[in-house]
């Protein structure tokens, strides 16, 4: 997104109803296509995403257990989103190497492992469950 972008959005009226809907999904989608341009965990994530959202269909006895399998990698998309956005704000901040900065990114880093850990679980846990059944 360049500079004259933003201060054009800055400039507009306040935007309501359809309008405001439209340009709201145009700047998710700028931002979807820059998550997927420049960020290779995003790629390897979403892929996991594919593939493994119709084996969670699949597998999900229930619709929580699919809703859980689903919603599970979802987060992981959803983390890795949100942690992109932080280390672009902090990379627009300073190039300098700073603590906090550091501290920004790493915990940025761990969210999204937390969230990584938290799919495995609920697969791991589903899946034990289908095999002990």
């Amino acid at each position: 997104m360049t500079f004259d972008k933003n201060k054009q959005r800055r400039n507009e009226q306040k935007q309501t109803g359809l309008t405001h809907l439209i340009s709201a999904f145009r700047w998710s989608w700028d931002g979807y296509s820059a998550a997927l341009r420049d960020e290779a965990a995003f790629r390897q994530e979403l892929v996991c995403f594919v593939l493994l959202s119709p084996v969670a269909i699949w597998i999900g006895e229930t619709e929580i257990e699919t809703i859980f399998l689903v919603g599970s990698l979802f987060l992981v998309l959803i983390v890795e989103l949100l942690n992109t956005a932080m280390e672009a704000t902090v990379n627009r901040i300073s190039a300098e190497w700073h603590v906090l900065s550091k501290k920004a990114k790493d915990v940025g880093s761990a969210a999204v492992m937390l969230a990584i850990i938290h799919a495995v679980f609920v697969w791991v846990l589903i899946l034990y469950k289908h095999g002990s059944g």
